[in-house]
């Protein structure tokens, strides 16, 4: 009888794990075909609160799939974008820096990419009206132009991520919160940059944070980025476990559950 209970026990640990396992998903940008991933909640709300990850430069990697397992925990559907597509996925820093390059540049063809992952957001399950945006690095530019793009969300959240756009764009309302989690020593992001991101932010009348993480520099919530400060980006396990909390503290006031 007990071995039994023990097996009955199993089955249903194994059937949790595999209903939030991360499963790929094949969608289109035109003739361009695109490849994420979804991940559903262990447990299931009736507002169905969804998050939309944006990876770094060099594509969907262990953290964006990190982010995604963890979320899923918490109860929230995530999908993980695609920016680049099929035979476009960079081999180094140097390709993964052009393909960033372009998107920042073109960035209506960036939040094209970024509205088609959000519809497939929405098809795995999520409230299109309970949703968030968030994003590392290159993706954390994404995030806020998630935000400048006027996407139907609640709110974005930019780790470590670009805050700069081209003098000649419009500044227009932002109506998605915005939280910033950048590191203080981040050498990839001028001063110049951030105090126009800020001025941005007051003249769209936008509802932002920006909060700054002691000796932390470029990609401080990524483990695989080593811990020397000197190469401009390293992990700050600290920097990484507080930037969470306040993810956290956001997700709680902005999205339904």
């Amino acid at each position: 009888m007990k071995n039994l209970k023990f097996i009955v026990l199993g089955m249903l640990l194994l059937g949790g794990q595999t209903f939030a396992q991360l499963k790929p998903v094949q969608y289109k940008d035109g003739n361009q075909i695109l490849n994420g991933f979804k991940i559903t909640p262990i447990k299931k709300s009736i507002q169905k609160p969804g998050i939309l990850i944006l990876p770094a430069w060099r594509g969907i990697d262990k953290l964006s799939k990190d982010t995604a397992d963890k979320l899923s925990k918490m109860g929230y559907y995530a999908f993980i974008a695609d920016i680049y597509g099929e035979g476009n996925y960079p081999k180094d820093n140097n390709e993964a820096g052009n393909n960033a390059g372009f998107y920042k540049k073109n960035f209506e063809a960036y939040q094209k990419r970024i509205s088609l992952a959000l519809q497939q957001l929405i098809i795995s399950g999520a409230n299109p009206e309970n949703i968030v945006v968030i994003g590392y690095c290159f993706g954390g530019t994404g995030a806020i132009e998630a935000a400048r793009g006027h996407l139907n969300i609640k709110g974005v959240v930019s780790f470590h991520g670009g805050l700069g756009k081209d003098d000649l764009r419009s500044t227009e309302p932002i109506t998605a919160k915005v939280l910033v989690c950048h590191g203080a020593d981040d050498p990839y992001v001028p001063t110049e940059e951030i105090l126009t991101f800020q001025k941005e932010m007051k003249d769209s009348k936008a509802d932002w944070q920006m909060i700054y993480y002691a000796n932390a520099v470029h990609s401080f919530t990524n483990p695989e980025s080593g811990n020397d400060n000197s190469k401009g980006a390293a992990y700050n396990e600290k920097a990484a476990k507080r930037s969470f909390e306040h993810f956290k503290l956001f997700l709680n006031e902005v999205l339904k559950k």
